[in-house]
């Protein structure tokens, strides 16, 4: 499993069966992937799909993650920048291997 990171170009690679759970988000959530890496992912809520913190927008790579659920599409209406490739990273589940590139929104990234 490979996921790159924007704008940092940060790509981290692991066996997706191998993941350690760091407990935010969902198992195998984005935000649970940049946790388990040292990326830096807002998350306000911890992970409880009660923000837009964690919002990202998948860039290459959608196939290989889990299906909106109606409980994420709602959340996401009320985030900023919205784009058709918005998620959020507690949600976003990574479901197969393959090769995922995730955009940090700007005014997402903790610069602190």
């Amino acid at each position: 499993m490979r996921v790159t990171f924007l704008p940092a170009n940060r790509t981290v690679e692991f066996e997706l069966e191998n993941l350690p759970y760091a407990e935010h988000g969902r198992e195998r959530s984005i935000l649970d992937v940049a946790l388990n890496f040292g990326i830096d992912l807002e998350h306000a809520c911890g992970g409880a799909c009660a923000c837009t913190t964690c919002h990202v927008v998948i860039r290459k790579g959608e196939e290989f993650l889990s299906a909106m659920e109606d409980d994420e599409a709602d959340k996401l209406d009320s985030a900023a920048d919205l784009t058709l490739h918005s998620r959020l990273g507690c949600q976003a589940t990574i479901i197969a291997a393959g090769e995922i590139v995730v955009e940090i929104p700007g005014w997402n990234r903790n610069i602190g």
